[in-house]
């Protein structure tokens, strides 16, 4: 695979949200950037979102930078590293990523975005497989820290090793993902959260608005610092998580045993929705904003009390 110290062109494959915040963080990091989707008014679109996404990031001066090239296989022929962000379709995928590999030079990483699938499931028709690797972020890329990199059953250790630094010299924090999953690893934290509150929900044990407040007012607090295994471990005093387990474990596996098993009918739904209405009273883009403003400063609070989430682990 070709260095990461030769990396300065970054192809993103696809102008999404994902695909957008891809590109803002790439040339904030002084990369250039080539972007590529098929979309009627993909690149107006394209470099509005980006320019608003650099000024958060403080990089308004990298906006030119950006080009955009309708074509793929042109968009990736000069690229040092292809992240493809298009919808999380398989057919498609398939298709895409036998185009990338046939037209990206034979040293050049290609990342998936996918945040289900396995690299297993795509690329099986290129050429070079070995280089086919899922680099899975997290909602917004250019803001929150974390990529899991996820290699397929033709990808090889060279390949995810050079996904991993690829990511650090996007100034994300990798994490290496060693199976495929259905949903990888966050995405599977997270079903299993919203799986129990959507239950909650439907119960009538608690509103939208007060489960929303139980876990940012409590918990979530402990999880933006350490994960929850550790904050576990910290909550044992001496003697750590292994007195936490002796004393806590039993009845925490009678709360696995109560847990719910919702269907996501369309009553659920529709509590749901009703109620996060309800919590936000239509202030989306307004809350949105502040909320990235703070994930902005509680990332430079970790990086100052040493809980900087792209040191090594």
């Amino acid at each position: 695979m070709r260095p990461v110290e030769e990396l300065r062109k970054v192809t993103v494959v696809g102008t999404g949200s994902i695909g957008r915040s891809w590109a803002a963080l790439a040339l904030a990091r002084d990369l250039e950037v080539i972007a590529t989707d098929p979309a009627p008014g993909a690149a107006e679109r394209l470099r509005g979102e980006v320019a608003r996404h650099l000024t958060a990031l403080g990089a308004e001066d990298r906006l030119p930078g950006l080009t955009f090239e309708p074509e793929p296989r042109a968009a990736v022929a000069a690229a040092d590293l292809v992240i493809e962000a298009g919808p999380e379709r398989l057919d498609l995928k398939r298709d895409l990523f036998c185009a990338l590999d046939d037209a990206a030079p034979p040293d050049v990483l290609l990342a998936s975005s996918s945040s289900g699938f396995g690299p297993s499931a795509f690329q099986g028709g290129c050429r070079h497989p070995e280089r086919v690797v899922v680099t899975h972020p997290f909602n917004p890329p250019h803001l929150v820290p974390l990529v899991e990199v996820v290699g397929g059953r033709a990808t090889s250790p060279e390949t995810v090793e050079s996904a991993m630094a690829a990511m650090r010299r996007l100034g994300r924090r990798p994490i290496h993902v060693r199976a495929e999953l259905p949903g990888h690893v966050v995405n599977r934290l997270q079903a299993a959260l919203w799986r129990e509150a959507y239950h909650l929900v439907g119960t009538g044990a608690v509103s939208v608005a007060d489960l929303d407040a139980a876990v940012a007012s409590g918990p979530g607090l402990r999880w933006a610092l350490l994960g929850p295994i550790a904050t576990q471990h910290l909550s044992g005093g001496p003697g750590g998580l292994g007195h936490v387990l002796e004393h806590l474990g039993p009845p925490m596996v009678d709360w696995w045993h109560a847990l719910g098993d919702p269907d996501l009918t369309p009553d659920l739904v529709d509590r749901l929705v009703d109620g996060v209405a309800t919590e936000l009273e239509g202030r989306d883009e307004e809350i949105r904003g502040r909320r990235d403003q703070a994930l902005l400063a509680l990332l430079e609070l970790k990086r100052q009390a040493g809980l900087d989430p792209q040191e090594e682990s």
